[in-house]
């Protein structure tokens, strides 16, 4: 029997009567005119369990390849590997966008960035989507999101229609106070940590988001990590050396909310951690220095783990996986139905052994354009601002670039890291990339009359302090 719904205090902001309704009818469209989903394992019925609490960690701008845990050089990330090695870790997860609020909205809806919207830094999602935190708290969950990128403000990204409590921890400027007004790791730990203890073990299960914004750029090099990590903290240090003192900085942070609901007989045994990131970061290569342009591997790869004590065995997955995928798969290992509109897939029945990995699995990729910074860009900012679209089909990766028309082929199982393109025949997309150009470039156009953008004076300075100009 579903739990009864206690009503709880909500930080949201008001909603438009016609938007909501329009957001409603260019759902129904985009349902009715995506690809179909990809089929779902049966899943098992389920013993009858107090409902299990649920804490997503994400760590802003994070490559799976810097941590140790997945086979850095550096011991960046002692904390997060003892998590990693106690769950089931994902070796071939990626975004879907390489960029932070799309990225974490597609996280939370299962939907791609052209259907929720939010493709952009500053473009709201449509309201009224089912997402994750939504599917539990009809559930009888209470739900909690401690934020510390602007890009993720609900003014600005529509984040916190989806949550009882949407906390904006912006309470200090990070790098020396220089720029952005955000948190450190340890001020949303304070925040967050401080809400679970203030209502772990009660009568609702909670689910608990806790998002970093370390080690986004500009880096800063923290000199306690440096030392341990063996990098120089006199002279020049590169960005990639400071890159790897802000992922062990927030390797801490990690490690103490795990350490939290590790500790706690009430949270120890029946939570569910999941550990991701919404995006990578480059660093030079192909060119390309930072993330959100490009659909190449550095700005796509991400860890991904689900970690359940007794109930998830330590194994690793080499089978693709995206950021659609969290939501559908946190509902599944919790027995409960994923909303029909969701596109990723749900992994519970490969995650408690049940089924095999698909290793050939198609899956999607977008690149849109920074931030939209005024009013007067907000017309036509979705369609316009569409860069790239990617398919990756068993090993083979296709990457076009919407207004050049050029179109690049990958082997990523002999070249992962794309050095070598094999098209040799011009733009010429296989037909199911063609397909998916026409079908995004379609919903983007109809998206553009969805809610645009609602920034302004100081959203604009630390939307352009984070790199987010065009």
């Amino acid at each position: 029997m579903t739990p009864s719904r206690i009503p709880a205090p909500r930080r949201r902001s008001a909603r438009h009567a016609a938007a909501l309704l329009a957001g409603s009818a260019l759902l129904a469209i985009l349902i009715a005119a995506a690809p179909p989903s990809t089929a779902q394992p049966k899943r098992r019925a389920a013993a009858h369990r107090s409902p299990p609490n649920v804490v997503l960690i994400t760590v802003d701008t994070l490559r799976a390849d810097r941590l140790s845990g997945y086979g850095y050089r550096r011991q960046t990330s002692p904390a997060i590997d003892r998590l990693l090695a106690g769950g089931v870790t994902f070796t071939q997860a990626r975004t879907v966008e390489p960029l932070t609020n799309p990225a974490c909205s597609s996280m939370l809806t299962s939907l791609h960035p052209h259907e929720h919207g939010a493709t952009r830094n500053g473009l709201r999602m449509r309201p009224r989507l089912a997402s994750l935190p939504k599917a539990l708290d009809r559930r009888g969950y209470l739900t909690a999101a401690f934020v510390a990128n602007w890009t993720l403000k609900d003014k600005i990204s529509g984040l916190g229609e989806h949550f009882d409590l949407f906390e904006e921890v912006f309470t200090r400027k990070r790098w020396l106070g220089l720029f952005a007004a955000e948190a450190t790791a340890e001020d949303v730990n304070e925040a967050a940590i401080a809400w679970l203890d203030g209502h772990a073990g009660r009568r609702r299960p909670v689910f608990l988001w806790v998002h970093y914004v370390e080690p986004h750029a500009p880096y800063e090099l923290h000199e306690a990590m440096a030392e341990r990590l063996g990098v120089p903290t006199e002279g020049d240090t590169t960005k990639s050396d400071r890159y790897d003192t802000e992922i062990a900085f927030v390797d801490r942070a990690v490690g103490e909310v795990v350490e939290r609901v590790q500790s706690d007989p009430r949270l120890a045994r029946n939570t569910l951690i999941v550990f991701t990131s919404d995006h990578g970061e480059s660093f030079g290569e192909h060119g390309y220095w930072g993330h959100g342009r490009h659909l190449h591997e550095p700005g796509l790869r991400i860890p991904l783990a689900f970690h359940w004590s007794g109930r998830l065995r330590a194994r690793e997955i080499a089978a693709p996986a995206t950021l659609l995928d969290v939501a559908p798969t946190v509902l599944g290992l919790l027995d409960q139905p994923a909303p029909p509109g969701f596109r990723g897939f749900d992994w519970s029945e490969v995650l408690a052994g049940r089924a095999e990995p698909d290793p050939q699995r198609r899956t999607w990729y977008e690149a849109h354009k920074g931030a939209v910074l005024s009013i007067q860009e907000a017309g036509p900012a979705r369609k316009d601002g569409l860069l790239e679209l990617a398919m990756i089909s068993g090993s083979r990766k296709e990457i076009v670039q919407i207004d050049e028309r050029e179109h690049q082929v990958f082997d990523l199982s002999r070249d992962p890291r794309e050095l070598r393109n094999l098209n040799g025949a011009g733009y010429q997309p296989s037909d199911p990339l063609a397909d998916w150009i026409a079908h995004v470039e379609q919903t983007l156009e109809a998206a553009d009359d969805a809610p645009a953008v609602n920034v302004d004076a100081e959203d604009v300075e630390k939307l352009r302090s984070l790199g987010y100009v065009d």
